[in-house]
């Protein structure tokens, strides 16, 4: 009977492991052998050679700044969200559903909907600015004005999937915790430095890695916002789309994210675990 129900369970979640295994797994390990693989030789690393010759500091240190910036915005709000919503008030639902919008927008769509908002010539900003009897602002006029746009339109998408998760730990915890800190005499902050941010703990870290592999792999808002313009904003996604024209090149440059990607991941679970 016990074999019975473990082949019943393999049948049920068979189709979803076929699904992982050749749209996932199968074209990641392709890509892998691929990366060493060129037209005139094989096991080679003349690929991996190659990449460093196409100048991707510039993009590297761009992501690393978005990456780092969007995630504490998006913490920051996330905890202030997600406080709110994990007590009792009066239109707390309509409050919910107006926060969770924006995480079901499409990245392009949000990435127009910012871009129309701050256009130099009509848009929505500029506008709002001239009903004061301000003057026009080029939102794009420097690195550090456009690297704000784009932080701040990619925290606008993705701050309601930090704030669902850290709500979800919040809604876990114990009022008692919380009465007991107070009749120890903890203030708001003490409170939630030594009850809310430890039992948050493994919460914030799952927000942590989700977001930070989506961060590392940002391409469609600084393709929308800013355009490709090397000398002002590229990202390491968007670097190697436009830079590696051969197959093997992409092969090799997919490889590096990926590998960056997995050692963010390894080092936040780490942290997850000794602390």
């Amino acid at each position: 009977m016990r074999w019975k129900e473990s082949y019943s369970s393999l049948l049920l979640v068979a189709p979803a492991l076929a699904y992982i295994l050749y749209f996932s797994i199968y074209p990641t390990l392709t890509a892998i052998f691929e990366s060493f693989q060129t037209p005139f030789a094989s096991n080679t690393l003349s690929n991996y050679q190659g990449l460093l010759f196409l100048g991707l500091a510039n993009a590297i240190v761009n992501t690393l700044i978005v990456s780092f910036g969007a995630l504490v915005f998006q913490f920051f709000l996330a905890f202030i969200i997600a406080g709110l919503l994990a007590n009792e008030f009066r239109g707390k639902r309509a409050f919910m559903t107006i926060t969770i919008l924006p995480w079901g927008v499409a990245t392009i769509v949000a990435s127009f909907i910012f871009s129309n908002i701050f256009t130099v010539s009509d848009g929505y900003m500029n506008s709002f600015l001239q009903l004061f009897g301000l003057p026009s602002v080029n939102w794009y006029s420097s690195y550090g004005s456009k690297m704000l746009l784009l932080i701040l339109s990619d925290s606008w998408k993705n701050t309601p999937i930090v704030a669902m998760i850290l709500l979800a730990g919040m809604t876990g915890i114990s009022p008692e915790l919380y009465n007991a800190a107070a009749i120890d005499g903890a203030g708001p902050v003490r409170r939630f430095l030594y009850v809310t941010l430890p039992n948050l703990r493994n919460f914030i870290m799952i927000a942590l890695v989700i977001r930070g592999i989506s961060e590392f792999n940002i391409f469609a808002l600084p393709l929308v916002l800013v355009g490709y313009n090397p000398s002002f904003l590229t990202t390491l996604a968007y670097e190697f789309y436009s830079t590696t024209s051969s197959i093997y090149y992409s092969y090799a440059a997919s490889t590096i994210l990926l590998t960056v990607v997995l050692v963010f991941a390894l080092v936040a679970l780490k942290l997850r675990r000794t602390t």
